[in-house]
């Protein structure tokens, strides 16, 4: 398995965030966590990608116990993240801010900066056709010369997706992608992430589209009050009576019966 989250315990002072949540997420797919507002998901993203210690509990990826490790030590093993809240650095072009995120693949020492070097001249030369691949995968390559902050909403959102690529993921994680998406960006977006996926890409989202979530993933978390509740295939999860009562509502049993 490339990631897993075992016993995975938050308590905020009296509050517990996170109740022993245990999963495994295979390579090459699309996993989606889900749960009500305050079930524990960005918690458990904040967990798995170091900007939360966890009370008690073990991540591991590719094998590796990544437990504790500073947000840019496992960014630069190749689990990547995005926010809730879109963060693009508006002043600049949307192709300056993808070339920006290339930087997390490339760590030169002073002397190979001040001196140049090989490494240095292969990335500098490499850096556009990179970009310009990425800008193509989110569908912005037309956008190339525009300032992000030109950007329709959903264009920002598939910015801070390239940008995110941008530092070659193994496991890419978003937080609530389709936030804020009308129906044609919603499509477009789920068109890139299966595209993604099919390349070999692992993608974990937290996402409120339930419509979307069933319709993209191939496994489904669900967390309630900080503790899993169900895990399986949408078709599983969907028809689970303690997911239908926490979550989706009775109304959701009706949509999948139509």
């Amino acid at each position: 398995m490339q990631l897993q989250v075992k016993d995975v315990r938050v308590q905020f002072g009296g509050l517990a965030a996170l109740r022993g949540v245990s999963f495994e997420v295979a390579e090459g797919q699309i996993f989606a966590v889900i749960g009500p507002n305050g079930a524990g998901k960005t918690t458990l993203f904040n967990v798995i990608t170091g900007f939360q210690k966890p009370t008690q509990g073990e991540v591991f990826f590719e094998g590796r116990n990544i437990t504790n490790q500073s947000p840019h030590l496992i960014a630069h093993s190749g689990l990547v993240r995005t926010f809730q809240k879109t963060e693009v650095f508006t002043e600049l072009t949307v192709l300056e801010c993808v070339r920006i995120g290339l930087l997390n693949t490339f760590r030169p020492n002073l002397s190979q900066v001040l001196f140049g070097s090989r490494a240095v001249s292969g990335f500098v030369a490499g850096a556009p056709a990179r970009v310009a691949k990425i800008l193509a995968l989110t569908g912005l390559s037309a956008k190339a010369n525009a300032a992000a902050d030109e950007l329709s909403y959903g264009e920002r959102r598939l910015l801070e997706i390239a940008v995110a690529l941008a530092a070659e993921p193994k496991l890419l994680l978003l937080d609530e992608p389709f936030s804020g998406l009308n129906a044609s960006e919603a499509l477009h977006l789920s068109h890139v992430l299966s595209d993604l996926c099919s390349r070999g890409m692992t993608i974990i989202l937290i996402e409120h589209n339930v419509n979307v979530v069933m319709a993209i993933s191939g496994n489904v978390l669900v967390l309630h009050h900080g503790e899993k509740i169900a895990q399986g295939s949408p078709s599983e999860v969907s028809r689970d009576p303690e997911v239908i009562a926490a979550y989706l509502g009775r109304e959701w049993v009706v949509d999948v019966a139509s």
